[in-house]
């Protein structure tokens, strides 16, 4: 019997995505436990820029929600968005599937102590974010057509050229966008087309609907939807994302809240449960440490926070000040990890452990919606709206990543742009079309690789980072940057 497309696609991806996939979460041992690299990577530099800048992730949390809310805003300044509608771009791009499956997995895996440390992790992240989205408004470029091009390609580039290694800083720029451009189709694109087919399907009827063995053809509107968005560019983009971001995260936040209210006499229990779990160095999932590692890994996944992908849409906002996107980037990490995915670990604590759901069978976002539905048997409808808003807006965002890190390797002209857009469009057909196991291999792994570049370039830059938000503050602090009447 021959095989099916999606058989046949998956067939010849599987290779690739699982060596990559060995290599970038190779494990190493650390008090007793298995821990991904790239996890500790990231965590460490998460840990260490919230100390290095003195915790100013709490610290300059009041001030970030008046940049938000357009405080500074300056009509005027140079750049393409405002303030409020990069940190919408940004965040589409983060709050996923992720935000409801991956937690849910994340706590199949690590117990309800993972959902502590995801928050821990989500709180931790957001200095890492500050600091490379500061860095993407800094050394950003202003393209002929009134354009803005940024984003950790053009900051690494920049360190090494000033120190007179221009073709050195040339060659991890491009490392940089290459890696960004290929990692785009998985994280961004096939694995949240993927998902978002798999809960259409199972709302739509589940074996018996017509899209169940016609995964092209969701895909393909879905393609057709996302290229409808971006061929306008990032106004487009973030015109669509200040709409959209609100709406979704409003629909999902009350969805959950309402199925938590449900549980209400679960959720003493639950909490003491998630806290006890964080900290019992005993349990079948690995005790403490393991709720730690992936808790850690979950949020840091989530967020992305030291990949720097967000720093490209940043950089187009419009501003004098490199440290006000810096600091308004602060709220990404806290709506997207801190917020959304804590929701949807309460969700699964209060409701999936203590009616039996754990064993059930399900995983990801089935289990979530079979948690959303034991109370409310059409929840999951809700749900699968958040689901596919939540893969839309991704999609959209993640265009835009790749479509930087393509220009920044092939030049500006609209041929390069338009091919990229078309290409990204096609692996989002693609997406429908592969198994899960592929699509989560192929989309962690390269996401988590242009860390490794994306980090270090932080480290150096750090005490400039440092320096920038100091006089910025400074200058709120003594009026010398002048406050403006929000307009967004």
């Amino acid at each position: 019997m021959p095989q099916t497309i999606d058989a046949t696609v998956e067939a010849a991806i599987k290779p690739f995505a699982d060596g990559l996939a060995a290599f970038i979460f190779y494990e190493i041992p650390i008090a007793g436990m298995q821990i991904p690299w790239i996890v500790l990577w990231l965590a460490v530099a998460a840990t260490f820029f919230t100390v290095y800048l003195g915790f100013l992730n709490f610290r300059g949390f009041p001030l970030a929600v008046r940049i938000l809310r357009g405080d500074y805003h300056d009509p005027n300044a140079p750049g393409e968005i405002s303030h409020f509608r990069a940190v919408a771009t940004a965040v589409s791009g983060t709050v996923g599937i992720g935000n409801i499956g991956g937690v849910a997995v994340a706590i199949s895996i690590g117990g309800p102590g993972a959902a502590f440390w995801l928050v821990v992790a989500g709180l931790l992240s957001m200095s890492t974010k500050l600091v490379e989205c500061t860095l993407g408004v800094k050394y950003r470029r202003h393209n002929s057509d009134g354009s803005v091009s940024g984003g950790p390609m053009y900051y690494l580039e920049h360190w090494l050229q000033v120190r007179n290694w221009p073709k050195v800083g040339k060659a991890l720029g491009a490392f940089y966008a290459a890696c960004l451009m290929v990692g785009c189709l998985g994280i961004g694109n096939m694995f949240q087309s993927n998902q978002a087919y798999v809960q259409f399907v199972s709302i739509s009827g589940g074996q018996q609907s017509f899209f169940a063995e016609r995964g092209w053809l969701f895909g393909i509107g879905i393609a057709l939807a996302v290229g409808l968005v971006i061929i306008g560019g990032i106004r487009s983009i973030a015109g669509f994302a200040a709409k959209v971001v609100p709406a979704m995260a409003v629909l999902y936040i009350v969805s959950a809240l309402v199925i938590i209210t449900l549980s209400y006499s679960e959720i003493p229990q639950a909490l003491g449960l998630i806290f006890s779990s964080a900290f019992t160095m005993e349990s079948a999932t690995g005790g403490a440490i393991g709720a730690m590692i992936v808790g850690f890994q979950r949020a840091l996944f989530s967020n992305e926070a030291g990949i720097g992908s967000a720093s490209i849409a940043h950089s187009a906002v419009q501003t004098h000040e490199p440290a006000s996107e810096g600091m308004v980037s602060l709220l990404e990490p806290f709506i997207d990890t801190v917020v959304i995915c804590t929701l949807s670990s309460l969700v699964i604590v209060v409701t999936a452990f203590p009616n039996g759901l754990m064993e059930s069978g399900l995983e990801g976002i089935a289990l979530t919606s079979a948690a959303f539905a034991h109370h409310v048997s059409w929840a999951p409808y809700p749900l699968a709206v958040a689901a596919l808003l939540f893969a839309f807006s991704t999609a959209v965002s993640w265009s835009y990543y790749g479509l930087k890190a393509c220009t920044y390797l092939f030049g500006e002209g609209m041929l390069v742009q338009n091919s990229f857009k078309f290409v990204f469009c096609a692996f989002l057909a693609l997406g429908c079309m592969i198994q899960l196991e592929s699509v989560l291999a192929f989309s962690d792994a390269m996401v988590f690789l242009i860390a490794v570049p994306n980090i270090i370039g932080l480290y150096l830059f750090a005490p400039e980072v440092k320096a920038e938000v100091q006089r910025y503050r400074r200058g709120i602090a003594d009026g010398s940057i002048p406050r403006y009447e929000p307009t967004d």
